[in-house]
């Protein structure tokens, strides 16, 4: 039987951190379901890219990696914002899974009390790599790049992703 691994986050944007806990997880489970979450949200300060970017990331700077993309499954997941269907919800939109892999509290003690395995994620250098250190340093001019996979730089990039946190920063301040 296949073991699969869940793990959560929003990945706004996916960066070196995350590649290392997908790349960790996956010495443990035969498939990893990443979950998108927040998937609803975009063009936030907050959650500045939209779902289908943030697949695009994930999905390069996992190709970049040389990880093999038949080990995984991408899932977006809308916010519930009632704790107790969250995993429900979670459940219905993902293939089914053994081990829930977080450090978040509340995912943590929503997955046990659902009656999940669930571990922690061992942090790769969780101050430099952070998805808010990263919007930080777009917003400051700052050395973003190095942080998250050439694949990810390029696409937002391509995408003028700097440019569009920049402009959500101005009209939060309107």
């Amino acid at each position: 039987m296949v073991r699969r691994g869940l793990f959560v986050g929003r990945f706004q944007p996916f960066h070196k951190g995350h590649l290392s806990v997908v790349e960790d997880i996956l010495k443990e489970v035969d498939e990893l379901v990443i979950v998108v979450g927040s998937a609803q949200y975009s063009h936030r300060i907050d959650n500045p890219f939209t779902t289908g970017e943030r697949l695009v990331m994930i999905r390069g700077a996992l190709e970049e990696a040389g990880i093999d993309l038949s080990r995984i499954w991408i899932v977006p997941v809308p916010d519930v914002h009632i704790h107790m269907v969250w995993v429900s919800a979670v459940e219905g939109y993902t293939p089914r899974f053994d081990v829930v892999y977080s450090n978040e509290p509340l995912t943590r003690r929503l997955f046990t009390e659902a009656g999940y395995e669930v571990k922690s994620i061992h942090f790769h250098k969780r101050k430099v790599y952070s998805a808010t250190e990263i919007r930080e340093r777009i917003l400051k001019d700052g050395n973003w790049e190095e942080l998250v996979p050439k694949s990810v730089v390029e696409f937002i990039k391509e995408i003028d992703g700097v440019k569009r946190l920049k402009d959500l920063i101005k009209s939060d301040k309107v």
